[in-house]
This record gives structure tokens, sequence and C-alpha cells, in this order.
């Protein structure tokens, strides 16, 4: 059974069109879509489909952080890099983000330079809607920023953390998971 809150997520288009170019931050409004813009900004060595003014990526190379892999992109396999929302949109909704205005979880959604990421399609798929307490990257040497960027993503939307984010986070990064514990 789900919950009302989540049918309207599910069955709406609340975070606005997949990957519009419409929306004010950066990339927005410039005749690219937020997942070529995020595709251009973070493969290396990428080709353009000829007559797309450069927006259209059809093939790079992808450091990825979350395996510490690297990963030849080409159209054709598309699924072999997905776009990541750091910070899920799920998460995101049930966090605070139902509140928000359409403009703002459009934002949100398209946030090219925090919250969406170039990464490994099958980790994605494991990742999911999970927040730090469910998931960490399996390539460890990167947790602690991946930590850093998912908190810094709440942080800036003012969307919720849990304890057990915050106890996830600390583990990464190496510090006293202790500081996390309430009072």
């Amino acid at each position: 059974m789900i919950t009302k809150l989540e049918f309207l997520f599910r069955e709406s288009c609340s975070f606005g069109p997949a990957w519009t170019d419409d929306y004010d931050g950066p990339g927005g409004h410039d005749g690219c879509d937020s997942r070529n813009n995020v595709l251009a900004q973070q493969l290396t060595a990428i080709e353009t489909k000829p007559g797309t003014r450069n927006c259209v990526v059809i093939a790079g190379t992808l450091q990825d952080s979350y395996t510490g892999t690297t990963i030849e992109f080409e159209k054709a396999n598309a699924s072999a890099v997905q776009i990541d929302h750091v910070y899920p949109l799920a998460r995101a909704w049930k966090m605070g983000a139902s509140t928000w205005t359409v403009d703002k979880r459009i934002q949100f959604a398209n946030d090219i330079d925090r919250n969406l990421m170039a990464v490994d399609g099958p980790t994605n798929g494991k990742k999911s809607d999970k927040g730090l307490d469910e998931w960490m990257p399996p390539n460890t040497a990167y947790g602690c920023e991946y930590a850093a960027r998912y908190l810094t993503v709440a942080r800036d939307y003012a969307l919720s953390v849990t304890t057990g984010d915050l106890h996830s986070a600390s583990l990464a990064c190496g510090l006293d998971p202790e500081i996390t514990k309430e009072k």
C-alpha cells in the first residue's frame, strides 16, 4: 500500500519534465537538456552529434567516482552511464520538496552543479532513491566526498537529513560517529 504522498510523487511530473532546459539555474535556457549538460561537463574526450550545437553527447569517457572505474560512454548504450541525483528526488519529496513551488523542484531536479552526477548505470540502479543511511558508493575512497556533497545539497535546499545519514557521513569521513548521537 502506498501513501497518498507517494502516489502524488509517482503519478505526476512533480519535478517537471525530465532533463528540461526550461529552468533558471546553471545550464538552463542554453538550448541543451540537463542530461547532456552533465555529460558534457563530467565526461572527457566527448564527441557530440553534428548539427546539435554541441548539445547531444554521443561518446566520451567517464572516470566514475562511485566505482573508481573508467567507463567508455556511447549513446547507443546510454544506460551504461546514468545521471544520478545525489540527493534522490523521491527522498527529497519526502523530506520537504513536496512543499516547494514547481519552479524550485525543477531547479533541484536539474541542478547540474550540485545534485547531478554522471555515474555507472548499474551502480546508480542499486542506489535508487536511498540516502546516506542506506547506501554509500562501493568506491570507499569517494565516500567522504560523496557524503559531503549529499549534505551540501540537503543544506542548500533546506532538506532534512536523518540521524542515520549523519552517522554514515561521520563514518565515511573518519569522524567519531558519536558526534551524531542526540544528547
